[in-house]
């Protein structure tokens, strides 16, 4: 794999065949497809995926069981995203990367909170951790809407098994299976039962930016991935800036104290022409 690596051009468009697709939930799904660098990428990573005359788009690498198979799980939404989604079996993508930087893992009691797609760099992040975290308590907060949109539970809970008192807590927001309310509701009991070593967190921003806080006024050491507007993953159009830093080249992972002191972070976003707006 360290050949291919050196051999191949991260910036180039590499051909994959999508080979095989998981239905998630009835919005979401997993195109699986050969890839010996993809599938190796660090918890955090991310590519550029080239979906043939339509667009390119930033994702996470979703984990497999199968030797040198990557993921890439899509919820259908626009007309990209909806673009990925469609593809079937033996359509072609193009991938770019892998780019960015990685989660710093630190061993002890772990609480990892994601929201709907925002889990595949954590699903990551417990099978690149492992055997390490067999010596851990690790609990897994999954944040979605309804029951029907609730994924990656039977993976989480598989991958833990040899984990100390693992805890995998789904939360739709109508109650319909788990815990009612947000992810960051039952965060805030937990904190005043629990303590934890590290946090870990990727999902939507306004969730990130209050799972930072709330760890920063523990003083728990946490990280977030960042998702924002990306065109080129490699750090010249800045479309994905927040202040000064660029998601592509200086994250995605990116430390709670530092992002405490973003101006922009859970606060603005640019639109595709650039233009910075509320989140």
């Amino acid at each position: 794999m360290r050949w291919l690596e050196e051999q191949r051009d991260p910036n180039h468009p590499y051909i994959c065949t999508i080979e095989r697709v998981v239905d998630e939930t009835p919005t979401v799904r997993t195109l699986y497809f050969h890839d010996e660098v993809l599938a190796n990428v660090k918890p955090g990573q991310f590519a550029m995926i080239w979906i043939p005359g339509v667009n390119e788009l930033p994702m996470s690498v979703m984990i497999s069981e199968k030797k040198d198979e990557a993921g890439l799980t899509v919820r259908k939404r626009g007309e990209s995203s909806t673009a990925l989604y469609n593809l079937k079996i033996g359509d072609k993508i193009g991938v770019r990367g892998p780019y960015g930087n990685s989660f710093e893992i630190t061993n002890g009691k772990i609480l990892l909170i994601g929201g709907g797609t925002g889990l595949v760099p954590l699903m990551r992040l417990i099978k690149y951790s492992n055997p390490d975290w067999t010596t851990n308590q690790i609990t897994v907060l999954m944040g979605s809407k309804t029951k029907e949109e609730v994924f990656f539970e039977d993976i989480s809970n598989k991958m833990l098994t040899h984990s100390q008192n693992p805890q995998i807590i789904p939360v739709t927001e109508d109650g319909s299976y788990g815990e009612k309310g947000y992810v960051t509701d039952v965060l805030e009991k937990l904190l005043e039962e629990n303590t934890y070593d590290a946090i870990y967190t990727c999902g939507p921003e306004l969730m990130m930016h209050k799972v930072v806080k709330l760890a920063n006024e523990k003083g728990i050491f946490v990280q977030a991935s960042l998702e924002r507007m990306m065109k080129c993953g490699v750090g010249i159009c800045g479309s994905c800036c927040v202040n000064e830093d660029l998601v592509c080249r200086d994250g995605t992972v990116f430390d709670g104290q530092y992002l405490a002191k973003n101006t922009e972070f859970g606060h603005f976003e640019r639109t595709k022409s650039g233009i910075l707006e509320k989140i």
